[in-house]
């Protein structure tokens, strides 16, 4: 199948430029004007593509050629865009970084090569006039597989400085398609991991993208920018199906790490086949997985609801702060990312949603939980009492943990056999003591050998971040266990 969706990839020399101000104003910019924007960021950043929602009206969603593998990224795209008049993709950091001593890959060249689209530059020009013409020149040439087809200028002092620009860039052969001045900072604000999420400031959220796109639709020439979009090459192959995906090949297996040092052991066999496909015509029958939500747990990918649907649960949100109870006949947990430290106060006092989870985990029910999810299980965060599933306590910390993962699971789990591999994604500034059980969930492979982590009972409880569309066997598995727990 050949498919030609229109797509921009808005990229930048160094992170700090003003991509993400472009990027999600300019989603918010087509749309105004009746398209149908599908919004998506490289890497694995899940607060920007809440903005991107914000922008669009439609779900935000990651292109990782790390986390996923460059073979799903055109397929997840199609998934994303399909029905779309427009996609617009906001790269990471600069544009030719990468995965640390991998290369480019997963950078934000490595996926408009993948997506074949043009890339357009944003460069900060507030302190340099004639040498933006080097920097661009450098860019648009390091590697002829990434087509910069434009650039937009940002911060931009005045008339005589915007001048100036041009006329450097003249001589470059790159096209100005657009020039933001200099203005007092779209309110943004930023903490500890980065921008505050749009859950917890919806209403200021919603005027901040007013104000990108306000921004966008001054400063830039969107017909030509829509025009450099539907220049973007065909795209080959079908989108990616949740219930199409629960029937791929599952992970391969690895040797399993010794707790004590990472040291390979026998490669871990399951008794049985693995099954792969899932059972045919399993509706959801009323099993219900309760998927935490709400100010404090707002990291999370749309394909991870998308596959537990696919393998037959009902998927049901609930909020922590708010929620006393789970969701009616919650026969499993998912507690993703967030921030459970900004909240703690008001998650310790929701005493009796705490009970009821610490009790769900007791009785065996499978529970995964990544990074915030670790520490709302914990026994205690910063001192203050959590929900007691696992016995260990959290607490903030001035080092931030930071970067991908190569990892083996250590323990049969709900997520996973002994020995699968897994990539995955840390980014915490908390501690847990102990940092694993006496049943470690992964074995880090890179870029240190250790353990970490917790599986006991039916929980599986972690801080990496992990994406199921690269393993769907995580959800089809976790669906199975809540079935038969």
């Amino acid at each position: 199948m050949v498919t030609s969706v229109p797509r921009l990839v808005i990229a930048a020399p160094s992170s700090g430029s003003g991509k993400t101000t472009v990027a999600t104003g300019l989603m918010a910019a087509f749309a105004a004007r009746g398209l149908a924007v599908s919004p998506h960021k490289v890497g694995p950043d899940y607060i920007d593509p809440g903005y991107h929602a914000l922008a669009t009206g439609r779900v935000g969603r990651n292109l990782d050629a790390y986390l996923c593998g460059p073979e799903l990224i055109g397929p997840l795209f199609l998934h994303g865009a399909r029905g779309c008049d427009i996609a617009v993709v906001e790269g990471v950091m600069g544009l030719y970084d990468g995965a640390a001593g991998e290369g480019e890959l997963a950078s934000t060249a490595h996926v408009a090569k993948l997506l074949r689209a043009p890339v357009v530059l944003v460069v900060d020009a507030s302190s340099q006039s004639r040498s933006v013409a080097a920097l661009v020149h450098g860019f648009a040439s390091w590697d002829p597989e990434v087509r910069v087809g434009g650039v937009i200028l940002n911060k931009v002092g005045s008339d005589r400085h915007e001048l100036l620009l041009r006329d450097a860039l003249d001589s470059a052969g790159v096209p100005v398609l657009g020039v933001l001045r200099r203005v007092v900072r779209v309110d943004t604000p930023s903490r500890h991991l980065g921008l505050v999420p749009v859950a917890e400031r919806r209403a200021e959220a919603v005027d901040a993208v007013a104000a990108m796109a306000a921004q966008v639709e001054r400063g830039c020439d969107l017909e030509a920018l829509l025009g450099l979009a539907r220049s973007a090459g065909a795209l080959s192959g079908a989108a990616w199906d949740a219930a199409e995906a629960l029937g791929s090949s599952p992970p391969p297996l690895l040797p399993v790490p010794d707790p004590g040092g990472c040291a390979p052991r026998p490669p871990y066999r399951p008794e049985g086949p693995r099954p792969q496909t899932p059972p045919e015509g399993v509706p959801p029958d009323g099993l219900v997985v309760a998927v935490a939500g709400g100010e404090a747990f707002t990291f999370s990918y749309a394909e991870h609801s998308e596959l537990l649907a696919a393998a037959g649960a009902d998927v049901v949100a609930f909020d922590p702060l708010r929620d006393e109870q789970l969701p009616e006949g919650t026969r499993g947990l998912v507690i993703g990312g967030g921030f459970p430290e900004v909240y703690a106060a008001e998650l310790s006092a929701n005493e009796p949603l705490r009970k009821a989870i610490g009790e769900l985990a007791l009785a065996g029910a499978p529970v995964a939980a990544e990074c915030a999810g670790l520490l709302y299980l914990c026994r205690e965060l910063d001192g203050l009492p959590m929900c007691g599933a696992l016995d260990a306590e959290a607490r903030m910390s001035e080092r931030l943990t930071l970067g991908y993962r190569d990892a083996v699971a250590v323990s049969d789990s709900v997520l996973a056999g002994a020995g699968t591999r897994m990539r995955g994604h840390e980014f915490h500034r908390t501690v847990v003591e102990p940092g694993s059980g006496t049943a470690p969930a992964w074995g880090m492979r890179a870029p240190e050998r250790r353990v970490e982590g917790f599986v006991q009972r039916g929980v599986h409880a972690s801080y990496l971040h992990t994406h199921w569309a690269s393993a769907p066997g995580a959800a089809r598995r976790f669906v199975e266990r809540c079935r038969t727990s």
